[in-house]
């Protein structure tokens, strides 16, 4: 079992799984957003929601705001957006630089699960939540590492997903040791993306190359979304 929250989570299962069933009213409307989702991948991210939802309070892993819609705002926004990338790589190993909590890595994982995931964190208890969610969930194609992103050894990093996790031309700057040329580096963005683009530094636009790779929607939100490449092209 996970270390994460050992008291609370060693004390009864049995008692726990029965507090989170009966917390949990949040709305769940996965099966009426896509057809014929696979069943077992929807109860998959479904327990993944709950537990999100039930250990927000204590680690503030999402905006308490957004608990309510969550299945839209985090959930389906990764699906659609995790989709995109999983079609749009042919990398087997994928990591979530910072990924907090666990999103989008978690959920890719399960959209995948012949794919390897490594979420990357420096946050100690938002690794133990994953790790815990792992457990929990029965999740086997991912690691979770307590890491800074600039300690990965180098060139290791082929492929990279983040969500929320800094402006493009930090993030680049962050993954510049661990990125290979040809590395992959995809980005979840609003439709500003465009403006963040037009900040990266030139020096840095000789070393990495950005492109939009699609754009999105999530069900009854007008607002466009983003999947941006970046290409590391030299050392």
């Amino acid at each position: 079992m996970s270390k994460f929250d050992t008291g609370s989570l060693a004390a009864n299962e049995k008692s726990q799984e029965g507090e989170r069933r009966g917390e949990f009213s949040r709305k769940w409307r996965i099966q009426d957003w896509f057809d014929n989702f696979d069943v077992e991948k929807e109860k998959k991210l479904r327990a993944y929601f709950i537990e999100l939802i039930h250990f927000n309070g204590r680690i503030n892993l999402i905006s308490t705001r957004s608990e309510e819609n969550g299945d839209l705002i985090h959930i389906t926004d990764c699906i659609i957006a995790g989709s995109i990338i999983l079609g749009s790589t042919k990398q087997r190993e994928i990591y979530d630089i910072g990924s907090g909590n666990g999103l989008p890595g978690i959920v890719m994982a399960i959209l995948d699960p012949d794919r390897q995931f490594v979420l990357i964190d420096r946050d100690a208890k938002k690794i133990e939540f994953i790790k815990h969610i792992c457990s929990r969930v029965g999740i086997k194609n991912v690691s979770a590492q307590q890491a800074r992103v600039e300690d990965l050894k180098s060139g290791t990093v082929h492929c990279a997903v983040s969500r929320g996790f800094a402006s493009l031309s930090k993030s680049v700057i962050t993954l510049r040791k661990a990125s290979p040329v040809g590395g992959e580096y995809f980005h979840m963005k609003s439709d500003s993306w465009v403006r963040e683009v037009a900040q990266i530094p030139t020096q840095l636009c000789a070393f990495w190359e950005p492109s939009l790779v699609s754009e999105y929607q999530l069900p009854t939100v007008e607002s466009k979304f983003s999947v941006v490449l970046t290409k590391k092209i030299r050392e």
